[in-house]
């Protein structure tokens, strides 16, 4: 139901004793009166014998009665109470004795549910949840509460109810067991006074809408995306420091900086592949004469690319004797004032 509780039926563990439990003394004490009966009728050639012996098994098939090992039968004696019975056979008085409740003792579980319950910072929510519960004193169960399956059925859900309602998203979310610990504090506080003890309470599922959930997903989108962008930023900090460090290094050893420059002119050709590569001048003067292993190096890359390409592969040419005769170093038309 909207804004309110989804009712689940408990499954009734106390059951009257007007269900008529049969059992096979029962069957036994009507069956040996009345054959009594019919023995005598046919002996005496009386009818009364038939009539007497089935009266005396029908009231002697009330009298014996079976409880199962975990079931308790509360026993009123002219609607007093005079005791438990059970397990096994008991007898009581046939229309002085009543059996007002089987109590079943086992562990019980019962699911509730919330729905579109507000938390503390005004979220509806849904929420379903299973109990696991015991009667550990099947007299208070009978005679405290009219129907204690019922009754701890509607306290968990009205426990939840509170729970949620001083609880936020966040916390519902994230703290679980301390909501679980404390909801199952509640309801066995509320349930002691009737016989039932409560062992567990297990939060199954916490549906929120929709929309919200949207909202969440681009709130933690743009959480992580926010995070990248300082390491990022850290990052290229970090960068910086190491390059001002380095040019500190290159400004005390020009060799150094010359060889690195080489170094870069060369990677650049072998990744690229191309022999065309337009360098600052200053660039070309600092690298010397040893631009002519660049150049050569860039004559090969060529040759290989053409031969790859199933083309026929120029034909060799001298090797290069300085900076002005290497195409990968040449200064275009107005590269250089």
């Amino acid at each position: 139901m909207p804004g309110g509780f989804d009712v689940v039926p408990a499954r009734s563990t106390a059951v009257t004793a007007n269900a008529g439990r049969s059992n096979f003394l029962s069957v036994l004490g009507f069956m040996v009166p009345a054959g009594a009966g019919v023995a005598l009728a046919s002996v005496t050639s009386n009818p009364l014998g038939i009539v007497a012996g089935v009266a005396i098994g029908v009231v002697a098939a009330m009298a014996p009665k079976i409880a199962r090992q975990w079931e308790r039968a509360v026993v009123l004696r002219l609607g007093r109470y005079v005791g438990l019975k059970g397990p096994g056979p008991f007898m009581v008085i046939p229309f002085v004795d009543s059996i007002s409740a089987w109590v079943d003792q086992r562990t019980v579980t019962t699911p509730f549910a919330a729905e579109e319950t507000l938390t503390s910072d005004t979220v509806p929510v849904n929420v379903d949840a299973v109990l696991f519960w015991t009667v550990y004193d099947a007299e208070k169960a009978a005679l405290e509460v009219q129907d204690y399956a019922a009754a701890v059925t509607w306290a968990a859900q009205t426990a939840l109810r509170d729970i949620i309602g001083r609880t936020s998203l966040s916390e519902l979310l994230r703290g679980r067991e301390r909501i679980e610990k404390e909801l199952q504090a509640l309801i066995d506080e509320r349930s002691t006074p009737w016989g039932v003890t409560v062992h567990s309470v297990e939060m199954r599922d916490v549906v929120i809408p929709t929309a919200l959930q949207d909202a969440m997903s681009r709130e933690a989108q743009a959480t992580r995306e926010k995070a990248a962008r300082i390491i990022l930023g850290e990052a290229e900090r970090e960068i910086a420091v190491l390059f001002n460090q380095a040019a500190e290094m290159y400004s005390q050893n020009p060799t150094a900086l010359q060889l690195r420059a080489m170094n870069i002119l060369y990677e650049g050709l072998k990744q690229k592949g191309g022999a065309l590569m337009m360098v600052p001048s200053s660039i070309v003067d600092s690298v010397g004469g040893a631009s002519n292993l660049l150049g050569a190096a860039a004559i090969a890359q060529q040759r290989m690319a053409t031969r790859d390409a199933g083309e026929e592969g120029p034909s060799a040419a001298p090797a290069p004797q300085g900076p002005a005769s290497i195409p990968a170093l040449a200064n275009p038309p107005g590269l250089l004032p």
